[in-house]
């Protein structure tokens, strides 16, 4: 039988997470954050009063076993002066199967099936009302996504509106995991909304399974601003319970000064160092390999080499 993996987070960490961590003979169950308020998918929970599903429809095409021409096409940005235009298609196709069947995960498990994906996607809440919220720095509360991403501060404090009802199926997954998964990706906007909620909290200090985080290669203008791997790692366990984190993996690759340079000007980005002698007081297994891939002068993670460490990790 398959351990069982259960990973949350959001975005393009995920998705580049997932499509590497398919290919290994476990079974993947993906969270969802549904509270995302911008671009297409803003425009459509306010038109449709639905949850956030432009990060449910990323996952979905990571692991899809289709091939590239119809990625592509989940994927497609309409540019055109109509009401289309910025929308991606596979937001589309989710927006409507939730208006067939009335349930996100519903959708979701359709589409999954349609596209011959053998892992599970959840969203954290069908709640179409989920809404992130910031203290800020100066003491202002932002409300919604977009705002406090652009809210020039930084985040003192992260909570929702209203506490989200988390689907039976995440806490049931999380009693169930082998190993509990943070995926890399934005901290305050893809990973912390998971441990916002209360019961997601309570699932985690009951679960047994090690809780590893993926640690990010690059900071994040605004969010974590000169943050080392110690400094992740810390805020994520003020947002946890009773179970912190066991494990990080993190990179510990060279990058090209000159690139370096490049993401600290054009993006206000750093890479995130190890700090050793830090890390070495923490309760945390640190597992550091060469991680970093180059794509057009993009730093990644190398999801292959990535997957392979977890999945050492979870046979060991």
């Amino acid at each position: 039988m398959n351990k069982k993996v259960l990973v949350f987070g959001g975005g393009t960490g995920l998705s580049n997470l997932l499509q590497g961590l398919k290919e290994f003979p476990i079974d993947i169950t993906a969270v969802i954050t549904v509270s995302d308020s911008g671009k297409s998918t803003g425009k459509l929970r306010q038109e449709f009063h639905v949850p956030a599903v432009g990060d449910i429809r990323k996952v979905i095409t990571s692991l899809a076993s289709i091939d590239e021409p119809m990625k592509k096409m989940l994927e497609y940005r309409f540019n055109t002066t109509s009401d289309l235009d910025g929308h991606a298609l596979g937001n589309l196709i989710l927006i409507s199967l939730l208006d067939v069947t009335g349930s996100l995960k519903e959708s979701i498990a359709h589409l999954s099936k349609l596209l011959s994906i053998r892992h599970q996607v959840l969203p954290l809440s069908e709640n179409p009302n989920i809404t992130l919220m910031a203290q800020m720095s100066d003491d202002t509360i932002v409300e919604g996504e977009a705002a406090i991403t652009k809210y020039p501060a930084t985040i003192r404090r992260l909570f929702y509106k209203e506490e989200p009802q988390v689907l039976e199926e995440v806490l049931q997954a999380i009693s169930e995991a082998d190993l509990i998964i943070l995926s890399m990706g934005s901290l305050y906007t893809s990973v912390l909304p998971h441990l916002l909620a209360k019961s997601v909290i309570q699932a985690l200090d009951k679960s047994t399974a090690p809780l590893m985080y993926l640690c990010n290669i690059v900071t994040q203008p605004g969010e974590t601003d000169h943050f080392a791997v110690s400094d992740h790692i810390n805020l994520l366990n003020q947002y946890l319970g009773n179970h912190k984190l066991d494990v990080v993996i993190a990179s510990n690759s060279s990058i090209d000064p000159l690139l370096v340079r490049k993401y600290a000007t054009e993006e206000q980005k750093d890479p995130v160092k190890i700090d050793y002698p830090v890390l070495a007081k923490n309760d945390v297994e640190l597992i550091e390999a060469d991680l970093l891939t180059i794509d057009h002068d993009l730093l990644r993670h190398h999801s292959q080499r990535l997957s392979t460490l977890i999945f050492s990790y979870l046979m060991r």
